[in-house]
């Protein structure tokens, strides 16, 4: 197998790059504006909401509409329990923010489930490793804004994004490695 990189393998890349980095952007903006209880909290995880669709979408060509389909509801489940963590952290409701982060966990696992069983080139326990990675990353960032502990926020963010472009980049050479004759 060739590991020249063409057009449309760099394209899908650079779409994936785009979409899972939307994804952290749109979580941070969250996360700032629902601890902050900005007026835009709503509008913001309305277009946090909107990117798991476009995620979903985007594996459609590949996988077709069941597996896009089931792919944006899960991620929309992760969007979802990510709200309740945030608001349970804020509420200092520890039972309850245990819990959530426990569905969090499970859905990860879930995602990676689904992921692993489209493309034998996603093994499960690597793909697992990488959205706990994320969810770690992302509690972390939670906490430092709550603590309003700046500097440990930024960084948090920045590993973020580091991480997720990593996962970006998994996601687009497996399928790479999965349809060649498409790029």
């Amino acid at each position: 197998m060739s590991t020249a990189i063409t057009e449309s393998s760099h394209s899908l890349q650079t779409a994936m790059r785009r979409l899972w980095s939307d994804h952290v952007i749109w979580t941070r903006e969250y996360v700032v504006a629902a601890i902050a209880d900005a007026p835009d909290a709503g509008v913001v995880a309305n277009r946090l909401l909107k990117n798991q669709e476009d995620i979903g979408n985007a594996v459609v060509p590949f996988y077709g509409e069941a597996a896009g389909k089931a792919l944006t509801d899960l991620l929309k489940q992760h969007i979802m329990i990510a709200v309740d963590i945030i608001d349970a952290a804020k509420k200092g409701e520890d039972a309850r923010f245990k819990d959530a982060n426990q569905k969090w966990d499970r859905n990860a696992e879930q995602i990676a489930g689904l992921l692993s069983s489209a493309n034998p080139h996603w093994p499960k326990a690597d793909v697992v490793d990488l959205l706990m990675q994320h969810l770690n990353l992302t509690r972390n960032e939670v906490v430092a804004r709550l603590q309003q502990n700046w500097e440990a926020d930024v960084d948090a963010f920045d590993q973020i994004f580091t991480e997720i472009l990593t996962v970006s980049d998994v996601l687009a050479s497996g399928i790479v490695k999965q349809f060649p004759a498409k790029f």
